[in-house]
């Protein structure tokens, strides 16, 4: 009679840690990468909605928020002149994104790039240039 033999060896055992290790190896970096396109474009989306949101605020009261109004303004009405007199009730945004990094969008009025500006400062969240080669991303681009 055959003993059951149970369990594996300690070669089988080192065999698919380091396979594990070299698939590991392959697909990290990939995965890795597509998390920085992903918050990217969210951040794009995120500026996208608020520019429309800023546009549809400009039809109804003549004139983008002011830099001291900011974006708040989409969300609640300015109480800092000029206050607009046909703000929208429940305003333009339910609520200001944060941008994927956590960080607040920046708004500038007047824009460097357009009539106003709005803009992440991607992962870093500090420099205009960005860190890693990321670079600022806004409502220009």
């Amino acid at each position: 009679m055959q003993k059951k033999r149970q369990g594996f060896t300690l070669i089988e055992i080192m065999v698919v840690i380091v396979i594990m290790g070299i698939m590991a190896a392959l697909v990290v970096p990939r995965v890795m990468g597509s998390t920085d396109q992903a918050r990217t474009a969210a951040a794009k989306a995120d500026i996208q909605s608020v520019m429309t949101a800023l546009k549809l605020y400009k039809l109804d009261n003549i004139r983008y928020p002011t830099q001291q109004q900011g974006l708040d303004a989409l969300v609640n009405k300015p109480s800092v002149a000029p206050i607009p007199n046909n703000y929208k009730a429940g305003g333009y945004l339910e609520k200001l994104p944060k941008d994927p990094w956590g960080n607040d969008y920046q708004y500038q009025n007047p824009g460097k790039h357009g009539e106003v500006d709005v803009f992440s400062y991607g992962p870093d969240g500090a420099t205009s240039s960005g860190t890693d080669g990321q670079a600022v991303i806004g409502s220009w681009q």
